[in-house]
C-alpha cells in the first residue's frame, strides 16, 4: 500500500512567505503525508492559481484529488480543533500570571537562595502589574476604548483611561524596587479600589457581559472574577506595604 500523498500550493516569494502554508506543510508531514509542495513564487503566479481554482486565498491543500482548503479546513479535515478568534478565553491572563509567578520565584532564588519567600509573593504582584501595564500600553487607544466601557472614574474623567496603565507600571516598578512607597502605595490603592468597585458594579450588580481591558483592548478575556482579582491584588499589596 502506497504512502499517503497530498498536494500543497502555498505562497513563497522574496517579499512574503505565507505562515499558514508552512503550518499546512508541517501538519501534513506530521500526519504522515508525502507532500508535493508547490511554491507560488510571484504575485502573478498566485493570482493565476487562485483564479484557476476559484479560491480567494492560499495555501490550498489537495488530498486524493479533492481540494481540502486552507489551514483551518485542513485542521478540521484531520479532526483537530480550530480556534475561534471571537471566543472568550483566559489564556492571556494565565500566561501573565504564570510568567509573573515564575519570574518572582526565580528572583527569590537568585536573591535569597530559596523559592518561597515573602518577597517572592510581593514580586509576583509587582511583576504582574508591570506585565499587565505593558499589554495595555501596546495599544493605548484600544485599551482606553474598552476601559471606558466599565470604569467609573474614566467615564467621568476620560484622561484617566490613558493614565491608568502608566500608574500601574510605575507602582509595580517601585514595588519591585521597594522604593518611594509614598508614591507607589497611593497609586495602587487608587486604581485598585476604583477598578474593583467598577468591575463589581458592572458584572455583579448591572449584570453586563463585557470584555476586560486588563490585558489590552484587543483581548477576548471576559470581565469578571479575574479582573476583580487583579484590582484586589493591587489593593492588598498597597495595604501590606503600609503595615510592613
Amino acid at each position: 500500500m502506497g504512502a499517503k500523498s497530498a498536494k500543497l500550493y502555498r505562497m513563497v516569494t522574496d517579499q512574503h512567505i505565507c505562515p499558514f502554508g508552512l503550518k499546512s506543510l508541517d501538519l501534513l508531514t506530521r500526519e504522515g503525508f508525502a507532500v508535493d509542495d508547490h511554491k507560488l513564487t510571484t504575485r502573478a503566479e498566485t493570482d493565476e492559481f487562485m483564479a484557476k481554482e476559484h479560491v480567494k486565498t492560499t495555501p490550498q491543500t489537495f488530498i486524493g484529488g479533492e481540494r481540502i482548503g486552507g489551514y483551518d479546513q485542513l485542521r478540521k479535515h484531520f479532526g483537530k480543533p480550530v480556534a475561534d478568534p471571537k471566543s472568550v478565553t483566559y489564556q492571556p491572563v494565565i500566561a501573565v500570571f504564570a510568567t509573573a509567578a515564575l519570574m518572582a520565584l526565580a528572583a527569590s532564588w537568585s536573591a535569597f537562595g530559596t523559592l518561597l519567600t515573602i518577597r517572592a509573593a510581593e514580586w509576583f504582584i509587582a511583576f504582574s502589574m508591570c506585565i499587565l501595564a505593558i499589554l495595555k500600553l501596546r495599544d493605548l487607544e484600544s485599551f482606553s476604548n474598552m476601559f471606558l466601557g466599565y470604569d467609573l472614574l474614566a467615564r467621568r474623567v476620560v484622561r484617566y483611561a490613558y493614565l491608568y496603565p502608566f500608574g500601574e507600571a510605575l507602582s509595580g516598578i517601585l514595588m519591585i524596587a521597594g522604593a518611594l512607597k509614598w508614591i507607589a502605595i497611593p497609586i495602587a490603592l487608587l486604581i485598585g479600589t476604583i477598578g474593583a468597585v467598577s468591575v463589581f458594579k458592572a458584572v455583579y450588580i448591572d449584570k453586563r457581559e463585557l470584555k476586560c481591558a486588563c490585558v489590552g483592548g484587543d483581548s477576548n478575556v471576559p470581565l469578571g472574577f479575574i479582573s476583580l482579582t487583579e484590582n484586589l491584588m493591587m489593593v492588598a499589596m498597597a495595604i501590606w506595604m503600609i503595615f510592613k
